[in-house]
This record gives structure tokens, C-alpha cells and sequence, in this order.
């Protein structure tokens, strides 16, 4: 795994975006229950944000006593206004890093500009390769004999950020797309909490 430590300041507090079930969220929140991250790092989850209030991973996130808002982007006439409004929500739990976890909307400039360099995601291919959606069935077609996750900073360049982790598995014979995708799943669930602690400057 290829890391960078990026962050540069003493705050350490946590926002994770999510839109679905928040399986990467849940993955950090017991790497950092498990590990001790607050006391042994001072890195603690703030609070777990949905664009969707019937989001599964909120119930898990409140399961794990993690705090949870909604901002539902349904509420607001154009993208930017509610790009607007979710850094707003963000910058009250002030934040030394923003991780997307499965968050399913195209950001703003504005809104990436403003977080530039805490500003995460991970993405299920080994970037630059197959950014965007169906990544797994585009390994199959393509012949690869390797896939897995990234993780990288966010920019305005869709999946095109500076790569701070990788991890690969092998494309066994006859694999579908599915089979694949929960194979590179389970390494994005090892994957992001330890790119997560590099960004602190910290290891488990």
C-alpha cells in the first residue's frame, strides 16, 4: 500500500458522507472502535452525513453511536445550492478530513475547492484505470488480471485526484461482475481506515 500523509494541522475530526447501506463507513467506524483511534490518535468521527434520509448506513452509524444529519438533496433546486448547504453542515463539526463513503452525487467546484486537500474518496479500480461507474464489468471486458480500490484525494477531475492507497486482488477465471465486486470490497474495508490513519501521520 502507498500512502501520503497530507494533512497538516492538529484537528482531527472525522465527516463521512454517505448515500446507501455505508459499508465503508462502518468499516472505519470499528477500525477506529477497535483500534483506539481517539485515544491513541486523537482522530475521531464526528459525524456520518446522508443525502438520504432512508439511507441504511445511518441506521448502522447510530447503531456504532456515531453522530448522523441529513441534508436530502431533494430539498434544493440546483446542485450547487445544495452543495452549498452541505458545507455548511460539514464545517460545524469542523474537519480535518471529509471521506466520502459510497456518497452518490457529482460535487461542485466550489464545494471541492473549499475542502481541497481533506477532501477523500475511494473508488472500486485501480485508478487511473476504469474511473466512473461500472468498474468491475469494465475489468471483465477489458481481460485484466488484476482489479481492487483507491483511494484518492477529491478534485474537480471526476476520480482523477492524487492516489494516496491501492490494494489489489486477482480476476479469477469465470469471475462475474458481482463475485469481483465483493472481493475488491472486502480490501476497500481494510483499505480505507489505513489510508485514513496515514492522513493523520498515524499506523495501527
Amino acid at each position: 500500500m502507498d500512502v501520503s500523509t497530507v494533512n497538516k494541522t492538529n484537528n482531527k475530526n472525522i465527516v463521512i458522507l454517505i448515500s446507501g447501506q455505508g459499508t465503508n463507513m462502518a468499516a472505519l467506524a470499528h477500525a477506529a472502535h477497535t483500534g483506539r483511534w481517539l485515544a491513541r490518535f486523537g482522530v475521531h468521527i464526528a459525524c456520518v452525513i446522508s443525502n438520504r434520509a432512508n439511507a441504511q448506513g445511518l441506521a448502522v452509524a447510530s447503531a456504532l453511536g456515531l453522530s448522523t444529519r441529513v441534508v436530502a438533496h431533494t430539498g434544493f433546486d440546483s446542485r450547487e445550492a445544495f452543495d452549498a448547504a452541505l458545507q455548511l453542515e460539514i464545517d460545524r463539526h469542523d474537519p480535518a478530513l471529509v471521506v466520502l463513503a459510497g456518497f452518490m452525487r457529482i460535487l461542485t467546484t466550489e464545494f471541492v475547492q473549499h475542502f481541497a486537500g481533506r477532501l477523500v474518496n475511494i473508488h472500486p479500480s485501480l485508478l487511473p484505470a476504469f474511473t466512473g461507474l461500472n468498474t468491475h464489468q469494465r475489468a471483465l471486458d477489458a481481460g485484466c488480471m488484476l482489479a481492487g480500490a483507491t483511494v484518492h484525494q477529491v478534485t474537480a477531475e471526476l476520480d482523477h485526484g492524487p492516489i494516496l492507497a491501492q490494494a489489489a486482488v486477482p480476476v479469477l477465471p469465470g469471475d462475474t461482475a458481482v463475485q469481483l465486486a465483493a472481493r475488491v470490497q472486502a480490501q476497500e474495508h481494510v483499505l480505507y481506515p489505513k489510508a485514513v490513519l496515514a492522513f493523520f501521520g498515524a499506523l495501527a
